[in-house]
């Protein structure tokens, strides 16, 4: 069987090699999947906690190992992986008390004149197998908001992993194992565009839950068919800084927000309306605030900013950042690329048709326009193609809830920056930032079909 070469991002060298998966590799995948489908069905519901509890205990155990694991194959710096660990722990936890609780409900037949006589209820049951497709930025936890509301759910997954960041999803499949996980429940095919392509298209298949681009998405939905599908498609996040704003917490969670992991993070903060009153101040603090931060080798504790994914990623956030200089912005911070490193940019004077501005950088460049009146800033956030989060810094009630009303996104942050996310929460956004919404309670609704019953009690 042919390999790839799995490679370190800062550095070069070749970590590991994974097959590169065969189309009668991933069918086989499949009907293995399929063949367990049944059981897993019927697996009780306090043995799919118990084995979901025992994923997050072994996964705590080997928190290290796994956190430099994917710091080796992903670039990002241990003080995010480790951070990432500890978020699929309680994934995991979550997942376990949903496949606990997972329920139906009674309906009053007798509200309807037809219905008098009978007693009606619906039951929750898996869909069947599920097709997961997961981006290289997380390359555990993403994995688990998939992996494991599918198993409280009671549905057997087939997952490829990103071609770059294969080798974490590897190694839980093994974990999920060691848990009490029946075989075949959770299959791993790795490869490109064409395991993936040979996965959707399999009418085996009842959902497809997807992280990653739109484009790719708008194919995966073409193949899809009837079939129920989960996407989550990324953004450019915009934060609103009013005048009465706490600048200390807005400009700290600013430099986390729009540079944490090199800013590919699907809701990284891109771009930030700053009033027009506070925004020196702002513009100064968050300058000196983003220069502090400490680039190098993921591997070292005291690292902020590791290389992103790839040379070509680094060469596409690069060429952005020129044509928006050549189109009148400037760089008030960084600006820079020595091979994956990109340095932590900040753009001002930027317009809405820059490609900085209205599509997705997925790296670590943050743009500021001033603004006078709220409600225009309101709209100019509102003005995307995406629409998964927004972040809104004001002390005024009124404001902060013209602000959720009005914003078109998945998630309005208030006093924070929409890079924010805890994991039991529904994360998912409308417009192109895709369908449906993650976080086990709401993925398990997802991955489950309701069975309505009705008893004619008057015979």
């Amino acid at each position: 069987m042919a390999t790839t070469p799995i490679i370190n991002p800062y550095d070069g060298s070749v970590i590991d090699t994974v097959p590169e998966c065969t189309e009668q590799d991933v069918r086989a995948a499949i009907s293995r999947a399929a063949a367990v489908a049944k059981p897993m069905a019927d697996l009780p519901a306090y043995k799919r906690g118990a084995i979901l509890n025992n994923t997050a205990q072994i996964i705590q155990n080997q928190a290290d190992a796994l956190a430099r694991l994917m710091a080796q194959e992903s670039g990002k710096p241990l003080k995010y992986t480790r951070g990432e660990v500890s978020r699929a722990v309680e994934t995991f936890t979550f997942a376990a008390d949903e496949a606990r609780r997972l329920h139906g409900e009674t309906i009053p037949m007798d509200a309807a004149a037809g219905g008098v006589g009978r007693i009606g209820y619906y039951v929750r049951v898996p869909v069947g197998v599920i097709a997961a497709i997961t981006p290289f930025n997380f390359p555990l936890n993403l994995v688990a908001h998939k992996v494991a509301p599918a198993i409280a759910a009671g549905c057997p997954v087939v997952l490829k992993p990103a071609p770059a960041t294969p080798l974490t999803s590897l190694r839980l499949a093994d974990i999920l194992r060691e848990a009490g996980l029946p075989e075949g429940a959770c299959e791993v095919v790795t490869g490109g565009a064409d395991v993936g392509n040979w996965l959707v298209s399999d009418p085996r298949i009842a959902m497809i839950t997807f992280t990653g681009s739109p484009p790719v998405a708008r194919k995966i939905a073409e193949k899809a068919g009837l079939r129920r599908t989960t996407f989550e498609l990324g953004g450019n996040a915009a934060t609103i800084i009013d005048e009465d704003a706490n600048l200390s917490h807005a400009v700290s969670r600013t430099v986390m927000g729009g540079f944490a992991y090199s800013g590919q993070v699907c809701n990284s903060v891109q771009r930030v309306y700053v009033h027009r009153s506070r925004y020196d101040e702002f513009r100064g603090r968050l300058v000196e605030g983003t220069e502090k931060l400490v680039i190098g080798d993921p591997l070292h504790d005291t690292t902020d900013i590791g290389p992103v994914i790839n040379e070509a990623a680094a060469q596409r956030i690069e060429q952005w950042i020129q044509e928006a200089v050549a189109q009148g912005a400037t760089i008030a911070s960084g600006g820079t690329r020595h091979g994956t490193m990109v340095a932590p940019t900040i753009l001002e004077n930027v317009t809405d048709n820059m490609q900085v501005m209205c599509a997705e950088v997925f790296g670590p460049v943050v743009s500021l326009v001033p603004f006078d009146d709220f409600d225009a800033a309101l709209d100019a956030a509102d003005n995307s193609v995406f629409g998964l989060e927004a972040g809104v810094y004001t002390r005024d009630i009124n404001r902060a809830m013209r602000a959720v009303q009005r914003l078109n996104v998945g998630s309005v942050m208030i006093n924070d920056v929409p890079t924010f996310r805890v994991d039991q929460m529904p994360y998912g956004g409308n417009k192109e930032s895709g369908i449906g919404r993650e976080g086990p309670r709401f993925a398990v609704e997802e991955m489950t079909t309701l069975k309505m019953v009705v008893i004619n009690v008057g015979t």
